[in-house]
């Protein structure tokens, strides 16, 4: 499968669609707090997204997930099904939200605190963060794919943190995921080269620990192998 390049109309298109996506991760901030629950998070987003937005929900239904957004906590790495446990003090959590307007994608997810974070917690977000921009910085025609994933990987790798590799970021546009496949991770000089038209997320997850996940029995959440802490950005 091929890269898909985009056209000026498009690529309008996605931008309204990723303005929205945005606009519910700031809606549900303020109630990313201790007590809730994912699934409550979920039912404010999807509302939010059908009767507000006039948009849909990627997630529900797609290829079977059951829910209208993700929602990755403490050790979860992504994909993370919203359910009945309530979030506590403490936790840290990846909402991950993606709304089809018009026949387009708009995909991105940010961390959240409930309450005060452990100092561990702050800091591997901040890197996850400063991680997902530092990526974006290498976006340009004429670059490499690759050289994104090495940025990502050297300042990741450079605090101390683990990259996982079994998950990425991906091609977007009509399709929730098109190519390229973006690594967060590898050397750079690799991959396709960048064009103007290309679109497509960057999505670093890393770890506390070491990088190696598993899959839950659900078939959807995966999580870390030593249950250490992981987070996530997505653009």
């Amino acid at each position: 499968m091929s890269v898909v390049i985009k056209t000026a109309d498009e690529i309008e298109k996605m931008r309204v669609a990723g303005r929205l996506a945005a606009e519910v991760l700031e809606m549900i901030a303020p109630r990313v707090v201790p007590g809730v629950t994912t699934d409550e998070l979920d039912s404010l987003c999807h509302r939010y997204i059908v009767e507000e937005q006039k948009a849909v929900p990627a997630p529900l239904n797609y290829r079977g997930f059951p829910k209208s957004i993700c929602t990755s906590v403490n050790h979860q790495v992504c994909h993370g099904i919203p359910g009945p446990k309530r979030l506590k003090k403490g936790d840290i959590v990846n909402i991950d939200i993606t709304v089809i307007k018009d026949g387009f994608h708009g995909d991105t997810s940010k961390m959240f605190f409930v309450g005060e974070p452990s100092i561990l917690a702050r800091r591997l977000t901040k890197t996850a963060h400063e991680a997902l921009w530092i990526g974006i910085e290498q976006v340009r025609p004429g670059a490499h794919l690759t050289d994104i994933s090495h940025a990502i990987q050297g300042h990741v790798e450079g605090c101390g943190y683990s990259v996982v590799r079994e998950y990425c970021g991906h091609g977007i546009g009509r399709e929730f995921h098109e190519e390229p496949q973006v690594l967060h991770y590898g050397a750079p000089g690799g991959g396709v080269i960048l064009q103007p038209g290309m679109c497509f997320t960057i999505e670093p997850m890393i770890n506390a620990g070491k990088r190696q996940v598993k899959l839950l029995p659900d078939a959807w959440t995966v999580v870390t192998r030593d249950r250490s802490l992981s987070a996530q950005w997505e653009h």
